[in-house]
This record gives C-alpha cells, sequence and structure tokens, in this order.
C-alpha cells in the first residue's frame, strides 16, 4: 500500500471516528444526565463524567408516571400498523403486478402520486373524519391514518415484477391459485424484504408524534413520544427525569435497531432507492 493510500485511509478513519462521536455525544449526555440527581445536573460542578450513579429519576419515571400505559399504547398501535401495512401492502402490490383488471395502471399512477402530497397536508381532513367517527382518544384513531404507506407497495411490486414469469405458470399448471402464488410461493422467496419494510415501519410507527399529538388528548391514551413531554408539563423542566422517560422510550427502538441492523441498513436503502 503506497504512502499517499495510508494518509487517505489515516484521515477517513479520523474523520469516522470524530464523526461517530459527534453522534454520540447528545446520547452519551443523556444518561449521565439522567444517573444524577436534579440539584447536580443544574449545579456549576456537574461535568462530562459521571460523578454519581443515581437511580432516583428513573424509579419515579417507572412508578409516578403512566409510563407503561404508554408503553402499552406504542406497542399496540405499532405492532397493527407494522402487520396491516405489510400484509395490505404486500396484497396490494402481487394485484397491480401479477393479476390484469380494469383501471389497474390508474391505481398503480395513484399509488405513485401519493409521494408528492405530504403527510402534514392530510393533518386536518384526517382529524375532522376520525373525530366524525369518534375514534379521538382510541387507539384506532391513531392507527387508521397510519396505514397508508405507498413505499411498501412499490417495493413489493419491483420485487414481484422480478419473479421470472415460468415460476407463476408452473404453479398455476400444478392447480395452485393466488392465494398459494402470494403466501405459499412469492412470500417464501421475499422473507428479507418483508423482515426489512416491517422493522422500518415499525420503527417508523413507534416514533410517530405529530399524529398521536393530535389525536389524543387524554394521558392514559398517548403514546411514548408524547407521553414524554406530559412528564416534563407535569414535574417542571427537571432534567433528570425527562432524560430518564426519554431514554426508556428508546430503548426498544434502539434494541431493535441494534439487533436488525442490517436489515434496517436495507429498508432505508430500499425506500430511498423508490423516492429517488
Amino acid at each position: 500500500m503506497s504512502t499517499a493510500r495510508r494518509i487517505e485511509n489515516s484521515i477517513l478513519t479520523i474523520l469516522t471516528i470524530v464523526g461517530a462521536a459527534l453522534w454520540i455525544f447528545p446520547l452519551y449526555w443523556a444518561f449521565v444526565t439522567s444517573i444524577r440527581s436534579e440539584d447536580r445536573v443544574v449545579s456549576e460542578q456537574a461535568g462530562l463524567i459521571p460523578d454519581e450513579f443515581n437511580l432516583a429519576s428513573y424509579i419515579d419515571v417507572l412508578f409516578n408516571t403512566r409510563l407503561l400505559n404508554w408503553y402499552m399504547n406504542s406497542i399496540v398501535t405499532s405492532v397493527i400498523i407494522t402487520v396491516v401495512v405489510i400484509v395490505s401492502g404486500m396484497m396490494c402490490a402481487y394485484a397491480l403486478s401479477q393479476m390484469r383488471f380494469p383501471g389497474r395502471r390508474l391505481l398503480y399512477g395513484v399509488v405513485l402520486a401519493s409521494f408528492m402530497v405530504p403527510t402534514q397536508a392530510l393533518v386536518v381532513t384526517q382529524f375532522i373524519l376520525m373525530n366524525s367517527l369518534g375514534f379521538i382518544n382510541t387507539w384506532a384513531g391513531i392507527i387508521l391514518p397510519q396505514l397508508i404507506v405507498p413505499v411498501v407497495i412499490i417495493v413489493y411490486k419491483q420485487f414481484f415484477d422480478a419473479v421470472p414469469k415460468e415460476m407463476r405458470e408452473a404453479v398455476v399448471l400444478d392447480g395452485g391459485g393466488e392465494y398459494t402464488l402470494l403466501f405459499k410461493v412469492y412470500l417464501p422467496l421475499n422473507w428479507g424484504i418483508t423482515t426489512a419494510l416491517a422493522i422500518i415501519t415499525f420503527i417508523m410507527a413507534w416514533n410517530q408524534f405529530l399524529w398521536p399529538f393530535l389525536v389524543v388528548t387524554t394521558e392514559d391514551m398517548m403514546t411514548i413520544p408524547v407521553g414524554i413531554t406530559q412528564v416534563n408539563d407535569a414535574f417542571g423542566v427537571f432534567y433528570a427525569r425527562l432524560m430518564s422517560v426519554a431514554l426508556l422510550g428508546a430503548m426498544p427502538v434502539a434494541l431493535a435497531y441494534l439487533v436488525f441492523q442490517r436489515r434496517v441498513t436495507e429498508a432505508v436503502m430500499i425506500s430511498s432507492g423508490v423516492k429517488g
């Protein structure tokens, strides 16, 4: 390896380490803050190095807030959104890719055109609709507007289009119908894509803030991102408590990302490629 190449690699390594340090520092500071007493957090002696290990803020958040309620709401809504989005998106994509029916091209054009409509533009009409249906402060009100994820349909359709037609013809000759084709042939072939899309959909649903914040007004129906704001309102500006609930709220998503890091990266690349 030439000297110039070694210098280039060294510079890239240093830049990568610096970038990683800058990215992780807010998380580190949040953790350090969460394990200090409130008095210590705002004192002039508080430094970058942890100087105490105080779990009072975590205990306070766990037993004096509705954190477990918020966890339940987030888990239930995120899981339902993920399952419905993946199943419906896969079935819709299969129909658009493998079946011939009037209006198929028009329907796919509508799916593609939906990318041009920002979700924030639909908030008012969605809220009026959910209010008319009586879904305010319900799981249904949180879930229904989040079931429209066009990128899932487009990614699945691209995969189904790439499957050799001979495979479909062989299954049809053996007497297999559309159900057999989709769930016993096509689905096993794309478990990797399905897993990646499911993980990224779950993370997006878990982190959703704007819509749950608007459609939920009672504390017992809030999700984790919305509930964090209530901890601040209930206790005032107590930084240790706020950082504790923020870290506890982010923990499931962080663990999911660490376990399925490769799949999440694949899903982000797929989504970016489609949107681009």
